[in-house]
């Protein structure tokens, strides 16, 4: 049981992952403003939020494939991409960024996939 619980968590947060990435491909500027950093990027700057948006869908691939493919594996592929939004959380921070959005969003993200590990080692 506790098993499916994390596969249902993983899920979530790669389904979650992939629509965000898909936003920022399509060059969303609501997305960007979203994200917790001070100041938004300037409208020139949207190649780098299409880069933001090809990692999230890759991540989120990488969830998907890992139940199929690798399911053994897929507890330590959550915890390996976990870094992935407590860096974005400390990028936040550390460039005085909105905190609601640094804790409430990509630190929560951290922690469910680190909790979705832990439920599917147990």
């Amino acid at each position: 049981m506790l098993t499916w619980i994390g596969l249902v968590i993983s899920w979530i947060v790669a389904l979650g992952i992939i629509v965000i990435g898909a936003a920022y491909l399509a060059k969303s500027a609501k997305n960007a403003a979203g994200f917790g950093l001070p100041t938004s990027p300037a409208p020139d700057a949207r190649a780098w939020w299409q880069i933001k948006g090809v990692r999230d869908i890759a991540s989120g691939l990488l969830v998907i494939v890992f139940t199929f493919a690798a399911r053994d594996q897929l507890a330590l592929l959550m915890l390996v991409l976990a870094v992935i939004p407590f860096g974005d959380m400390l990028v936040i921070l550390s460039n005085r960024g909105d905190r609601k959005a640094a804790y409430g969003i990509h630190g929560a993200t951290a922690v469910a996939m680190i909790a979705a590990a832990g439920l599917l080692i147990a």
